[in-house]
């Protein structure tokens, strides 16, 4: 394993993740509430979002403490480098990693003590191109006894999730099962494909859609593009969705890059905006986000603000995680990773930027219990300017 000798801020005792701490802390997820909104022009309307619709504007929990003001990164060590469009990533049971390439369609297993690289296998069906290919990832939800990867990806014909069987029997390179189709239609387009993927904590499939540079689907409602969806593992809709017969669980969203719930069951996602504001956004079920009528903070009548915004020079915001209080965004233009402390449903304070300049465009980041985040580079996706060793992953400390 690689050291690294950047220290931003205070710097803490450093150990390896626990296992056991992700295993704690996904059981600290529940599946909460009920919300409620219009059915105006969605495919299968007539009803309104019943009662398992997931919640995501509960009260904190009073004995929960705010987060600092201000917090602290430290990369305590690189775990692995020589990574090819690296973009989704899925923690396995025992800690390892496995990490998506865009370009290339393949998966590998990444070792979370040595960094030791095993390549599961390629994902037929995968066509690459402009910023589709193979995108988000996730385990199943019955991973223990199913062994299902779930991976979203872009085709000759439009983007879909598909699961497959992974068999780390197998060799390598011969570790994956024939995709088996869970969703398709999701439109594709040369750039804002979104692809992100997330089991919820009530264990439904999220999925983050974009409008493929056709600004007029995000506010369409019988389109998938700029969306987010809610599904079962088997893709189908979900009882108690905002509408019936439907799997849109969100719109007027312009290319949703990053999914993460934090410990009161309530959703949160960043997307690009255009030229004027990229946004963090507390999902609800039914709402709608604005795009292409507003961007940012409008304060308009029948749309949602975003929770926060920045300049797209300052973010340009991909994967999104929470740990430690906070939502920590990795940022793409901007080369940095945000911390947005919360109290509930809102900021505690002003977000904080770390690792400026220092590692290039920040791709993905994913929790690693405790105080503990892995951080994706994303310097070979033809955007980026790559140096030795990238693409690479950095074990951070953070509070």
């Amino acid at each position: 394993m690689n050291s690294s000798c950047a220290v931003v801020e205070g710097i803490r005792t450093v150990q390896r993740p626990a296992v056991t701490a992700v295993l704690a802390s996904a059981l600290l997820f529940s599946a909460v509430g009920c919300s409620s909104g219009g059915s105006d022009g969605f495919p299968g309307t007539g009803r309104a979002p019943g009662p398992h619709a997931a919640a995501t504007s509960a009260s904190p929990s009073p004995s929960r403490p705010v987060p600092p003001a201000k917090g602290a990164v430290k990369v305590v060590s690189t775990l692995t480098t020589g990574l090819d469009s690296p973009w989704g990533v899925a923690v396995l049971p025992e800690g390892d990693l496995l990490v998506s390439s865009r370009d290339r369609g393949t998966i590998t297993r990444v070792d979370a003590e040595t960094g030791r690289k095993t390549a599961l296998g390629r994902v037929a069906g995968v066509a690459a191109a402009g910023e589709g290919g193979l995108l988000g990832i996730a385990l199943s939800p019955s991973y223990a006894s199913d062994h299902l990867v779930y991976a979203y990806f872009s085709t000759t014909s439009d983007n879909r999730i598909a699961r497959m069987f992974y068999d780390e029997k197998q060799p390598a390179g011969q570790q994956l099962g024939a995709p088996d189709t869970v969703f398709k239609g999701i439109p594709k387009g040369a750039l804002h494909n979104g692809g992100r993927i997330a089991f919820g904590p009530d264990k439904m499939l999220y999925a983050g859609t974009g409008e493929t540079g056709d600004r007029g689907l995000a506010q369409d409602k019988k389109s998938l593009g700029g969306k987010i969806l809610r599904m079962t593992p088997d893709g189908q809709p979900v009882h108690g969705d905002p509408w019936a017969d439907s799997v849109v669980y969100s719109y007027g969203h312009r290319n949703v890059q990053g999914l993460a719930w934090d410990t009161d069951g309530r959703l949160w996602a960043d997307e690009f905006g255009q030229d004027t504001w990229d946004e963090l956004n507390l999902i609800g079920p039914g709402k709608d986000y604005g795009w292409p009528e507003v961007e940012g903070k409008a304060g308009k009548t029948g749309f949602t603000d975003p929770v926060e915004q920045w300049k797209p020079a300052d973010s340009s915001p991909s994967g999104i995680a929470y740990a430690e209080g906070s939502i920590w965004m990795a940022s793409l233009r901007g080369e940095r990773l945000w911390r947005i402390p919360l109290n509930g449903d809102k900021p505690s304070a002003q977000p904080q930027a770390f690792l400026q300049g220092m590692y290039g465009r920040l791709r993905t980041v994913v929790s690693a219990g405790g105080d503990r985040l892995w951080l994706v580079t994303s310097n070979t996706d033809s955007r980026g300017k790559p140096k030795a060793g990238d693409d690479r992953i950095l074990q951070l400390e953070v509070k």
